[in-house]
């Protein structure tokens, strides 16, 4: 039910037959599972999205800005949302796509070294002993990534920013894992042409101590440094999907390139994706992937292109589910609460996949102002209206007197 503010007092007083008080307490304390939710909605959206060659599972994180310091997990770090360091909260999520569906199906909740290295503090916030341990974002989206394989969700690869897909050890262990990958990489990402085929070299007798570490045998080179050598004949134009402004063209450059650490005896052989606007040449982006050998270009670009969802679903739940609204300091009450919010989410791609024949352009926010529209209101009545406002003048006249005994006794 919508409210013009998103918090409890707002919500009781639209929502019939409803208390701020049992609201919070449903929120923050009752004991229900939120991991019961999470994987019914995980299982549920794999029956609409998953199992097709096209059903991709995509990994983002997205920072809520809270005050104060004591939201669990808060701290001043990066947030992408804002593009800047930001006292914020920062989740790990987990999205089922196919196509142009898509929705949140999993969550992590990043902890900073300042909570995790402060027991009392957690303690607090309840986060549970087995989560208060240092585990970066990075191992997160891996955990997710492997929970929703075992729950059953059939996705067909993974997706990724730059974030996650500059971390070689999880590109590896996902390679390990027999998961497909598309993952975005930054532009100082270095590759090899050639296989750089490591090796231990030898030493000259009686010379030195043994050599230990492994050299590779050719020239590595950074990938902005490459797409920048090549001629504009190589550039090859695609089409990878409609949208609302035409069909979306791009530029593209593949290559199969060879990935190595410095630790392995041998080196990974991947794809390199690089892909930049038709007219606009500015931004450019890099991505590697690790899909069968025979993948063609237009494959690739649309896998990289694909990743453009998720940033849709964070929109739809921060807009029209509440996604980043919430009174909800403790580990459980956020963990609820986005349980909630997905299963909200999964409600309106129902509804949209439901009426997509008469209704092809039905969107989140559409369903949103129905339901505000249709559903049944408490503040429709004016004695009902009086009744709230006073309700909310007596708590401040409450607050300013306890503010003014608080001076007196200083």
């Amino acid at each position: 039910m919508q409210s013009r503010k998103k918090n409890m007092e707002r919500m009781a007083e639209v929502v019939p037959e409803s208390d701020e008080q049992v609201l919070q307490h449903f929120l923050s304390n009752s004991n229900w599972d939120e991991r019961g939710v999470l994987d019914q909605v995980a299982l549920e959206t794999d029956a609409l999205l998953g199992g097709t060659p096209e059903s991709a599972l995509l990994i983002d994180e997205s920072g809520i800005t809270k005050k104060g310091n004591k939201s669990v997990g808060v701290a001043r770090q990066w947030n992408g949302r804002l593009g800047k360091v930001d006292n914020c909260q920062v989740g790990v999520y987990a999205a089922l796509s196919h196509g142009s569906r898509s929705t949140l199906i999993d969550t992590r909740l990043y902890l900073p070294s300042s909570w995790v290295n402060d027991k009392a503090r957690c303690v607090v916030a309840g986060v549970p002993n087995q989560d208060r341990r240092a585990r970066s974002k990075q191992e997160l989206a891996l955990e997710m990534v492997r929970y929703n394989r075992r729950l059953g969700v059939r996705f067909s690869w993974v997706g990724m920013d730059g974030l996650y897909g500059k971390d070689p050890a999880l590109l590896r262990s996902l390679e390990s894992d027999g998961e497909t990958f598309m993952a975005d990489v930054h532009k100082d990402q270095h590759m090899y042409l050639e296989d750089p085929r490591p090796v231990i070299p030898a030493c000259s007798p009686g010379r030195g101590r043994k050599r230990i570490r492994l050299v590779a045998q050719s020239e590595k080179i950074r990938v902005d440094a490459w797409a920048k050598a090549q001629p504009a004949s190589a550039w090859k134009q695609l089409t990878l999907r409609g949208s609302t402004k035409g069909e979306l063209r791009v530029e593209a450059l593949h290559r199969r390139v060879w990935l190595w650490d410095g630790k392995e005896s041998q080196a990974r052989h991947w794809h390199l994706i690089v892909r930049r606007e038709v007219k606009v040449h500015d931004e450019i982006k890099y991505s590697l992937s690790n899909a069968p050998a025979q993948t063609p270009s237009q494959r690739l670009a649309q896998m990289q292109g694909q990743r453009y969802w998720v940033e849709r679903s964070f929109q739809d739940g921060k807009s029209q589910a509440g996604l980043d609204h919430y009174q909800a300091r403790g580990w459980k009450a956020w963990h609820h609460h986005m349980a909630l919010v997905m299963m909200a989410m999964l409600f309106m791609l129902k509804q949209r996949i439901e009426h997509q024949n008469e209704l092809p352009l039905l969107s989140c926010s559409d369903i949103e102002t129905l339901l505000a529209h249709f559903l049944p209101r408490r503040d429709v009545d004016v004695d009902e209206v009086i009744r709230q406002m006073e309700v909310r003048h007596h708590k401040r006249q409450a607050s300013i007197d306890f503010a003014y005994a608080k001076q007196r006794l200083e």
